[in-house]
């Protein structure tokens, strides 16, 4: 049986690189389905997750090559029904559906799995699906959409729902017409998708705003693009750094996607310096306690980081 041994005790010392973000790289995947041409994706993280997606794609027939942190993805799509099993393995798979769809215009895929965080409920993509004109029947554990009439169209979420938001893009991506929408999810994983989506020919505008506007174009081209760095587990090295206590630099960061906890840590009594792409952090002395933190959708705290924030209140003072 896998364990894991730690010796603890010591303080924190060094520079660590920061990785790509797994939650901006997976629909950059299914956002790759839109064209039939080669796609370029540069710091792509070593994770489990990510290679699950690229079963996915391979076994609908994608050619997907890893070189290092550089994955090649070409769209040969000879397939719309996602395989049971691995869907059920990653969460995210639930991407593919708008992808597959602009592509097909069918589609088939198991319920996703991987997470099991809240209840995550998908209805959300579904339901904005439908004011696109998709058609859509749930039967035995599976979705089969159509979307034949599909057409742009305004959708307004309940909830700023990051996987929903970025679904939408993908299939709106080339829909006949203009959709928008409200109440869109704001994380930097949205604007990394439509950075990407615009360098392959969409014309998508407002990421980072409530408000969304894709312009439906015919096609999509191949191109290439480096994913952003990962602003959770930068946040988890940060963290480390004001439990264990020493001195941590962190590179290739991104400071303005992790105001919300840099603030919290500045005022618990750690030392804080951004410069450019690093963050350096010092923690010498037991923390100050923290007021109320309540998780939100970005950029307030983030829900991945309410974990290692727990340990962290846990050796603080009061």
């Amino acid at each position: 049986m896998a364990k894991y041994i730690i010796n603890g005790g010591s303080a924190l010392n060094g520079k660590v690189f920061l990785q790509g973000a797994k939650n901006a790289v997976l629909p950059l995947f299914a956002a790759a389905l839109l064209t039939e041409e080669e796609v370029v994706l540069n710091n792509c993280p070593d994770l489990l997750d990510v290679d699950n997606m690229a079963r996915i794609l391979q076994s609908i027939g994608a050619d997907v090559e890893r070189h290092g942190e550089t994955i090649k993805i070409r769209g040969n799509l000879n397939s719309y029904e996602i395989p049971y099993g691995l869907a059920k393995e990653l969460r995210s798979s639930i991407f593919l559906l708008g992808s597959v769809l602009a592509r097909r215009k069918k589609a088939k895929v198991a319920y996703p799995g991987g997470c099991d965080i809240g209840l995550r409920p998908i209805n959300i993509h579904l339901d904005a699906f439908r004011e696109l004109g998709v058609k859509i029947e749930e039967k035995y554990g599976y979705i089969y959409c159509d979307a034949s009439n599909m057409q742009g169209s305004h959708i307004n979420f309940d909830y700023p729902s990051v996987g929903a938001t970025e679904n939408v893009m993908l299939l709106a991506a080339t829909a006949k017409g203009i959709t928008t929408i409200s109440n869109a999810a704001r994380e930097p994983e949205i604007e990394g998708l439509q950075d990407f989506l615009n360098l392959m020919g969409a014309k998508v505008s407002g990421a980072g705003t409530p408000f969304i506007t894709i312009e439906g174009v015919e096609s999509l081209k191949g191109t290439e693009y480096t994913t952003i760095p990962d602003r959770i587990v930068a946040g988890t090295y940060l963290m480390a750094c004001a439990i264990c206590g020493g001195e941590v630099e962190i590179i290739g960061a991104r400071p303005a996607h992790l105001h919300a906890l840099l603030s919290k840590l500045s005022k618990s009594g750690c030392k804080i310096k951004v410069n450019n792409d690093k963050i350096y952090i010092k923690a010498d002395r037991r923390l100050l306690p923290f007021e109320r933190v309540e998780t939100q959708p970005y950029p307030g705290f983030p829900t991945d980081l309410q974990a290692p924030l727990c340990a962290l209140a846990s050796v603080a003072c009061g």
